[in-house]
């Protein structure tokens, strides 16, 4: 017998239909272990993908406390120097408070001297803390007496001692006298 092209083609398309079942079964398993595999693995790429984008929130809130706490840092650093400073300060400005006429060149110099020291401190962002003829404020002043005067009560009657603050941030309290309020006469 001789076998035509056309024959084999016909012999070969005429597998028994168990044999081509079993073919197409593996076929549909091995798609569909095609099809697992490549949703296992987009669920992978998904997680990472979750993970990823956690981490980078995370370093970046990490890198904006950072450049925060440095430039705090930076700002507030001298804080506990200057509140030593301020001691020296008060001092300097008490020297002049009790000269008296003698020593008049000295004097001058101590002036100089404090007026060039509150420039510096100036520069560095320490400011007074405001006091007379204003409200009690519990947050920058801390009352250490209380008198009769013609203001109303509760009005700063005078300072004790100056509060400073460095760059809103209270260094020291002003200690301030407060007004009671108009002397009662009785009747």
């Amino acid at each position: 017998m001789n076998k035509t092209p056309e024959t084999e083609q016909e012999m070969n398309s005429a597998k028994p239909p168990l044999e081509t079942e079993l073919e197409n079964q593996a076929q549909m398993d091995a798609e569909s272990t095609e099809t697992s595999e490549l949703e296992e693995l987009k669920a992978k790429a998904a997680d990472w993908e979750s993970k990823h984008q956690y981490l980078y929130a995370e370093f970046e809130t990490f890198k904006r406390r950072t450049i925060k706490e440095r430039s705090d840092l930076i700002k507030f650093g001298p804080e506990s120097l200057i509140k030593d400073l301020l001691g020296v300060m008060d001092n300097l400005e008490r020297a002049i408070e009790h000269s008296g006429s003698e020593n008049s060149v000295l004097i001058d110099g101590v002036k100089m001297t404090l007026k060039q020291f509150q420039d510096a401190l100036h520069k560095k962002g320490v400011t007074l803390v405001e006091t007379e003829g204003k409200n009690f404020d519990p947050h920058f002043h801390e009352a250490v007496g209380q008198e009769n005067s013609e203001l109303a009560q509760g009005k700063i009657l005078r300072t004790e001692q100056k509060g400073y603050s460095l760059h809103g941030r209270l260094l020291r309290p002003a200690r301030v006298i407060l007004s009671a309020g108009p002397k009662e006469t009785k009747e």
